[in-house]
């Protein structure tokens, strides 16, 4: 039998045009944040990524060259000099203080104080003109706005690929991410199975109680969690701020999902497979292995792309377990580092978000295929 849009060309183009505004929703910010991760510094500050290609109008303020560079002319002193050095630009306005940064147009003169002028081209060429030599070390102060031509650089890249310790985050990224997302899976599994095919007493409240604990926030349980593991690893002469505890803590926080949603996935799997296998004198544990989990790799999967994919990407557990050390910082620490104490490298976060992608996307793309499947556990009942 036909399908509802099979029926109904309307729907069919409905669906089509909701997927592609749904594609172009997801790509278009990607897009944007990596166009701004091969801008320059002072073109990303000014202007978006969708200017990339037609320039940008940029504030800027240089100083002219030093007073005992003056040179007298018809018993005047010139200092002469451009403000773009050996670059390109133009000069659309300039002013001489930094209240009317665009006072003048090009070419015209500007009085300042103690009877000097300046003169600012298009090109950039500037004139500063005094009846008395100039004094002091420093030059006169030009604010000028300047249309920047397109600049595409891959310095945010070299600032984070080649920072000092960045290698070692990226191990200890793998080594915090891989056992957190192996270990709840492990457990999880058991746990699932547990829920779906072995009747035993309370076994509704236990899966209300997982249920439940997926709404927990995890800011509210974490301290309190931290300070557990810190009295047990105490009495036990564990140190603290060890690879275990943060691999113990998104256990923690990812039971609930993962126990819940293979679960699902193992309660709508086919009785009569697991009845079989019961009159043919399986044991709970062999049909676990040799039947549930290999017809549950789909529910895995998407799991494990969830886990995975929080786990990288993580900041306040690594902090909060880990600390600061340098021999433990994770990817993500380290990225906060380079920003600076007050952020002032502000442009090579887009750069990061393409560096810190990398693995989360080579894992997704091995096993995508699995998530839909995995999500849609438990909807429909198998025959």
């Amino acid at each position: 039998m036909e399908g509802i849009a099979g029926r109904n060309p309307l729907v069919t183009w409905l669906v089509h045009i909701s997927a592609a505004l749904l594609v172009i929703i997801w790509t278009v910010p990607t897009m944007g944040l990596f166009i701004s991760s091969l801008r320059d510094k002072d073109q990303i500050a000014v202007s978006g990524w969708w200017t990339a290609l037609s320039g940008s109008e940029q504030n800027l303020v240089e100083r002219t060259a030093a007073p005992d560079e003056a040179v007298e002319r018809d018993g005047t002193w010139v200092l002469e000099g451009n403000l773009f050095g050996e670059n390109e630009g133009t000069v659309s306005a300039f002013g001489w203080r930094a209240q009317e940064p665009a006072a003048f147009q090009p070419g015209e003169t500007a009085e300042l104080r103690g009877g000097e002028t300046l003169t600012v081209e298009k090109d950039g060429t500037y004139i500063l003109s005094s009846v008395e030599q100039p004094e002091g070390k420093r030059g006169q102060r030009i604010f000028f706005t300047s249309l920047q031509p397109p600049k595409f650089t891959l310095d945010n890249y070299r600032n984070v690929l080649f920072s000092q310790g960045i290698g070692r985050s990226f191990i200890n990224s793998l080594t915090v991410t891989i056992p957190s997302t192996v270990i709840p899976i492990l457990i999880a599994a058991f746990a699932a199975y547990a829920l779906a095919w072995m009747p035993f007493p309370g076994r509704a409240l236990l899966l209300a109680t997982v249920v439940g604990l997926l709404v927990v926030p995890l800011q509210m349980s974490l301290i309190p969690l931290l300070q557990m593991y810190n009295s047990v690893g105490g009495f036990l002469g564990v140190p603290a701020k060890t690879y275990a505890g943060i691999w113990l803590a998104h256990t923690g926080f990812g039971l609930p999902l993962a126990i819940y949603l293979l679960r699902n996935y193992m309660a709508g799997l086919p009785r009569e497979i697991i009845e079989s296998a019961r009159v043919d004198g399986a044991s709970d544990f062999e049909i676990f292995v040799k039947i549930i989990l290999p017809l549950s790799f789909p529910a895995l999967a998407s799991f494990a792309i969830f886990q995975f994919l929080w786990v990288w990407n993580d900041l306040l557990i690594a902090m909060v377990f880990l600390g600061n050390n340098e021999e433990q910082l994770v990817l993500t620490g380290r990225l906060r580092e380079l920003l600076g104490s007050r952020g002032g490298n502000w442009e090579i976060l887009t750069a990061s978000a393409f560096v810190t992608i990398i693995i989360p996307l080579l894992v997704f793309i091995t096993l995508q295929r699995y998530l839909v499947r995995g999500l849609l556990a438990g909807s429909v009942k198998g025959g």
